[in-house]
């Protein structure tokens, strides 16, 4: 005949599909069924042992949104299946799932009924071995909903329960035992490796051409009418075109079996546990069936709640571990967002995920493994080096819309000049299943190829769990070494980044942030859990400070498990899909309850240090816990509370004045600033035609990915809201207060000037009630400015002003913490907020407009996916407008609105906790010792981006100084100078981190420590 290959590969696909599928089970068998509905939210499998279980069948609906059925299934295995070589006794089941992905849909775990655990069934991995010829098991199906459906992002109810509704969502379509053929299996899986490698070929080639006629051999040497009786003759056709080694130059890959888990999304923290559990269960069997299989999964928070739900399960893990089957990566608490975590808040993800992995496995993570993050913090390889780390990996800056990262396998250099070598997965996903397609990918678009032949791809189902299957590692043994693939081994990460780091010992440099272009959207959205984020993060400052002082002064007893039990509560929060506000409703209304239930105790823990430092009186006393000195209170003291003269508003015949000795602002009759005079450099800040402190409406309406993303589009067609419907001086005179209504909502901005500074305070109060639509607050100023500076963890971050380039371009909505800064030459310009991480700075329009800069912050948005009902209601926002500002300031700005000083009465003020003579030094953490020995630790860095000498002094009683890691182990000092007279002499490097470890003197160690 002669050949035609389209024809040769439609027989191949046509008899795979209706042949090999349909011979996998030699025999079925029927069970009984029984079920019961849980009323309300998951119980243990004690309470479902216990329940009370009817009849049910195959075919039946089940399941109401995000409710859970148990099913409990008995039967005897026929007589004579397990005489029948080659094959596996399985229970099969088929919940009803749809071709979208695996762990979006339904799920469950099986369990004997003494409570161990069995295995999940899931879409794509639905068959349970089964041991025993009686069997008497319990499946607990979760009815999760399909949220995202087929990703249209459609507005939905599922997020809810409250809106979810009753009905069910699935019908059970097959529960049953299957006597497996391992022969008809193998032969299907050695197909499907050749048949996708067809399609990655060079027609052209020979190689492609013989891999179709092996093809078609097998299919001839197949009787459809007996697939097991013939599937070794056509496996033995193959043998030849499986057997060809792979070239000296294949690329060569390690697979590492994954499982991306969403510690939250399109489900809630709750799901997450179970979804853990089920995940786990199935890479635990496995390891057991495959002794080459090697797992790796990040997040300690997902194994912290393994243990506490199912610790026999979390018991076999450990057995894992300790053989190098299970490998724990990452090293951080939960894969969190890299952008938003406050300094402290991103250094106690790495310590409180290594601290967990060392107590519970004695494994230390090295690789930081961030694949789905949205972007990366400059500040990153800094921490990842102080926490002990070695290597970072991520996949989500293939994402990237505009342009492409040059680079698979480099070094990353932060802020501070650190270097982490980094490596992006060129497969570009981190679920591959290890087809040819991917495989092929990974060897084509790998940067490095002429210097280097080696990446990592991890494998297994994620997002939503459900992990590696045994049809990927059937794929990773094809693949091993087969001609025109690349070589394939299983491997853990660690080996990986050892042997890429030796392969290639002079990577090239990225320097600075590595921002994603792409999910601009996620640095608004859900701003009251943003809110309560910064709150958290600020809370927790104080009162780790204040009980450190009440412990090494008095003796009381330091909280640490609070401490550490809020730490960690807030850090799950701080997860890639829950902080930026990409979740669903479910998530963000746990999140917000969550965040003032946070703040409660910790105000308590803070009330009860300062009572104690305090003593009891009637002294008034303002108790700062910033590192600067705020409203006349020392940085990290308390001292009696002084009354600040307010700056004076008087009204003029078009508008309002506000008077300070440093500033000058006007308001003109409909609330807009109209002038910004800086009386100390003698600077008219704002063209009273392009007023400032105007809000401004904008459409959002993105292409895809509605919470995550804002276009370039929408954010060019801005409305600025200049109606006033009453404008007003303040009950108390101090400052002006305008009234505006747009749509359905309704804005309330209060100007003021701050007393100490002179900077312009807005405290924006929104009753919102738009649907997609942003919201920003926008400052035109009289300033050619040629860069921004914005507040990250440890420092700050230049972005250029142009969009010159693509790269530049991209950058039209930029993260900050609590500040930037709009810079012209040396003179300077500070914005500070509250609550806010999006901003936005480019050049004014028109052929005049490059005299002007329009800075703004995103206060608010209103996506309609994966929560349509997402940021309506009431919202408060304070951003402060400071003229004349250097970084310090601008740092000084962003304590003052975000940890104000606290009121209290008492019978003495409280001595600073301790004292830096340097204003660019800052002061991010006191706390007493994670040992427990009342060692105190303070941790610094220098924030204004060069060399700085500066003179610590700590504010008790110390016997010794040493430089430790964020692990608080001893490390070569780096910082530390002459220590004499009960002072520390530091010197830092641009942007440097110090953690120092003061021991205490043999008269504070009397101190406790307590829960």
């Amino acid at each position: 005949m002669h050949r035609n290959d389209r024809l040769a590969l439609q027989r191949i696909d046509r008899l795979s599909r209706d042949r090999l599928a349909g011979a996998l089970y030699r025999a079925t068998a029927p069970l009984t069924i029984t079920a019961w509905e849980v009323p309300g939210e998951p119980v243990p499998f004690a309470d479902a042992l216990a329940a009370e279980y009817g009849p049910f069948e195959v075919g039946q609906a089940w399941g109401r949104p995000w409710g859970t059925v148990w099913f409990h299934v008995t039967g005897t295995v026929p007589a004579g299946w397990r005489e029948q070589a080659g094959t596996l006794v399985e229970l099969v089941a088929d919940l009803g799932f749809d071709a979208s992905a695996p762990g979006f849909q339904a799920e469950a775990l099986v369990y004997r009924p003494d409570g161990s655990i069995v295995k999940a069934i899931e879409p794509r991995n639905a068959a349970v071995p089964i041991e025993a010829d009686q069997i008497d098991l319990y499946i607990e199906a979760a009815a999760n909903p399909s949220v995202a459906g087929t990703f249209t992002f459609e507005p939905t109810p599922l997020g809810d329960p409250a809106t979810a509704g009753g009905e069910p969502l699935y019908r059970l379509t097959r529960l049953d035992l299957g006597l497996h053929d391992r022969e008809v299996w193998e032969l299907t899986q050695d197909v499907v490796a050749l048949r996708g490698l067809v399609d990655e070929l060079d027609p052209a080639r020979t190689r492609h051409a013989r891999v179709i006629a092996a093809l078609g051999r097998a299919v001839d040497a197949l009787d459809p009418d007996d697939v097991a009786g013939t599937a070794a003759e056509a496996r033995a056709a193959l043998r030849d075109v499986l057997d060809s080694p792979a070239a000296a130059s294949s690329h060569r890959i390690t697979a590492v079996g994954h499982a991306h888990i969403d510690s939250a999304w399109l489900w809630p923290v709750r799901e997450t546990a179970r979804k853990v559990a089920r995940t786990f269960a199935n890479v635990l069997d496995l390891i057991e069936r495959d002794e080459e299989f090697v797992f790796a999964a990040s997040s300690a928070q997902q194994y912290a709640w393994l243990e506490e739900h199912q610790p026999a399960l979390f018991s076999r893990l450990a057995e894992a571990v300790r053989a190098g089957r299970f490998v724990p990566v990452g090293g951080m608490w939960v894969e969190s967002d890299t952008n938003m975590p406050g300094s402290e808040a991103l250094a106690r993800q790495f310590i409180e995920g290594k601290r967990f992995f060392l107590e519970k496995f004695g494994v230390e993570p090295l690789e930081v493994w961030l694949p789905d993050s949205f972007g990366y913090s400059a500040a990153l390889p800094q921490i990842i080096a102080q926490a002990g780390s070695r290597w970072f990996l991520t996949q989500k800056i293939s994402w990237n819309e505009t342009n492409r990262m040059p680079h698979h396998t480099f070094l990353w250099e932060g802020i501070d000049g650190t270097r982490v070598f980094t490596h992006f997965p060129p497969v570009d996903t981190y679920n591959s299943d290890l087809s040819a397609a991917d495989l092929a990918r990974a060897e084509r678009q790998f940067a490095e190829k002429a210097h280097t032949d080696h990446s990592l791809v991890p494998f297994g189902w994620g997002d939503g769990g459900g992990g590696p299957t045994r049809e990927m590692v059937a794929a990773a043994r094809r693949t091993a070494d087969l001609e025109g693939s690349p070589r394939v081994r299983m491997a853990a990460p660690e080996t990986f980044f050892r042997e890429a780091e030796a392969e290639y010992p002079d990577p090239p440099v990225w320097s600075g942030e590595l921002y994603l272009e792409y999910h601009r959207g996620s640095y608004s959205a859900q701003a009251r859990t943003k809110r309560g984020n910064r709150r958290s993060e600020h809370l927790l400052r104080a009162a780790e400070l204040w009980a450190t002082l009440a412990t090494v002064r008095t003796g009381a007893a330091y909280p640490a498990e609070r401490l550490r039990r809020l730490w960690r509560t807030v850090l799950l929060q701080q997860f890639h899909d829950i902080l930026p506000g990409t979740s669903i409703a479910w998530v963000h209304q746990e999140a917000e309850q969550t965040y003032a239930a946070v703040a409660a105790e910790l105000a308590e823990i803070i009330d009860t240090a300062l009572a104690t430092l305090a003593g009891e009186g009637t002294l008034p006393l303002a108790a700062n816990a910033a590192p600067v000195v705020l409203s006349d209170a020392p940085a990290l003291g308390a001292a009696a509370a002084a009354e600040a003269a307010p700056a004076s508003v008087r009204a003029t015949d078009d508008g309002w004045v506000l008077e300070h000795p440093r500033a000058r602002w006007l308001l003109d009759a409909r609330g807009a600033v109209v002038g910004g005079h800086d009386l100390v450099a003698d600077r008219h800040l704002v063209d009273p035609s392009r007023p400032a402190g105007v809000l401004q409406l904008f459409r959002d309406t993105p292409r895809d990915w509605d919470a995550w993303n804002i276009d370039a589009e929408d954010a060019a067609l801005g409305t600025d809201l200049r109606d006033a419907e009453s404008v007003s001086t303040t009950a108390d005179g101090a400052g002006v207060v305008v009234i505006r209504r747009f749509g359905a909502s309704r804005v309330e901005q209060e100007f003021r000037v701050d007393a100490a500074s002179g900077a312009l305070d807005i405290t924006v109060r929104l009753d919102w009630h738009e649907r997609q639509k942003m919201l920003k607050l926008a400052f035109p100023l009289q300033l050619r400015a040629e860069r921004t500076e914005s507040e990250i963890q440890f420092g700050h971050v230049s972005r250029p002003v142009h969009a010159n380039t693509t790269w530049d371009a991209a950058k039209f909505e930029t993260v900050a913490h609590r500040w930037i800064r709009v810079v012209e030459g040396g003179y300077g310009v500070s914005i500070a907020n509250d609550a806010s991480y999006g901003h936005d700075v480019r050049r004014g329009d028109g052929a005049a407009g490059g005299a002007h800069t329009v800075a703004r912050v995103t206060l608010v948005r209103a996506p309609l996916f994966p929560d349509p009902g997402a940021d309506q209601g009431r919202h408060e926002f304070t951003v402060s407008l400071r003229p004349g500002a250097d970084v310090a300031d601008a740092v000084a700005d962003g304590f003052r609105l975000n940890l104000p000083p606290v009121q209290l009465t008492g019978a003495r003020p409280i001595e600073p906790a301790l004292t830096v003579d340097d204003r660019g030094v800052v002061v991010e953490a006191v706390k007493l010792a994670d040992d427990g020995s009342g060692d105190v630790v303070v941790r610094l860095y220098e924030a204004l981006g060069s060399q700085r000498r500066a003179t610590l002094r700590p504010g008790f009683a110390w016997a010794g100084v040493e430089q430790v890691d964020l692990l608080e182990r001893p490390v070569a000092a780096t910082v530390l100078g002459t220590v004499s007279d009960g002072t520390i002499a530091l010197h830092l490097q641009p942007f440097q981190l110090a953690t120092l470890r003061l021991r205490r003197s043999a008269l504070s160690e009397s101190s406790s420590v307590g829960a």
